[in-house]
């Protein structure tokens, strides 16, 4: 029960902090101080509840690692109900501050920071860029995830590889996509903007997750071979202790 409050709490956090710099400061910090935003959450997130979760607040990072055979499967449905309950409650907590602004504010016409692509894309994307971009993009996050937590990576620094791949990733993909790489930090914003957001939605769950599985092929072809959880648990103990609950 612990890793799931773990996980409902990391993804709170990403999602209240990224989106919550972008709602609520974007206009003064622009596309870069929100990158920096949720690279920074991510990467204060690793070392806060990695070691009780190995924090994936990211469904699809948790589909990357276990199809990587890194993570139990047992666990994978609850991780997902965990980090979508974690960003719908983060997502209600920062508009109900929104809406503290003299004027208001409204999450269907303002956008909320959902995703989105055409008209609802901050550089007019059509569907294929959304798409194809999000591929890429969680490629990026799940394929460094995936290595920077193996069992031969120096250890005690996955923190900071995960955190500034977060941060190139929104760099480049705000101007498309609002940048989601991460299917509950689509679904949050996007049950309270309604509408176009959720009528787009499914292009921000399934596109990750194809990203997440490709990132975990393509690792396995280049690292051989990858250890099973099992046989992490038990590999050099005194080294790797914190790889346990990544790989758990």
């Amino acid at each position: 029960m612990y890793r799931y409050f773990a996980e409902f709490i990391g993804t709170f956090v990403l999602v209240f902090g990224g989106c919550g710099a972008a709602v609520l400061a974007g206009g003064k910090i622009g596309f870069a101080g929100v990158s920096l935003a949720f690279g920074l959450s991510l990467l204060a997130m690793v070392y806060a509840i990695g070691h009780i979760s190995g924090c994936h607040i990211n469904p699809a990072v948790t589909l990357g690692l276990w199809m990587s055979k890194k993570f139990n499967s047992r666990y994978v449905a609850g991780y997902w109900i965990a980090q979508i309950l974690g960003a719908i409650v983060a997502a209600a907590l920062l508009l109900l501050i929104a809406k503290g602004t003299p004027g208001g504010y409204d999450a269907s016409t303002a956008g909320f920071a959902a995703n989105g692509y055409g008209t609802h894309s901050p550089g007019q994307y059509g569907p294929v860029a959304a798409a194809v971009a999000e591929i890429i993009l969680t490629f990026f996050l799940v394929f460094t995830v995936i290595g920077a937590t193996d069992l031969k990576a120096p250890v005690g620094f996955a923190g900071l590889p995960i955190g500034l791949v977060l941060v190139l990733i929104h760099l480049v993909g705000i101007p498309v996509t609002n940048t989601s790489v991460n299917p509950a930090r689509s679904i949050g914003p996007a049950l309270f903007v309604g509408g176009w957001a959720l009528e787009q939605l499914w292009l921000f769950i399934v596109m990750p997750l194809i990203g997440a599985a490709l990132a975990a092929l393509v690792y396995k072809g280049i690292a051989m071979p990858l250890l099973s959880a099992k046989e992490a648990e038990t590999a050099l103990p005194s080294e790797q202790a914190q790889r346990r609950r990544t790989t758990i």
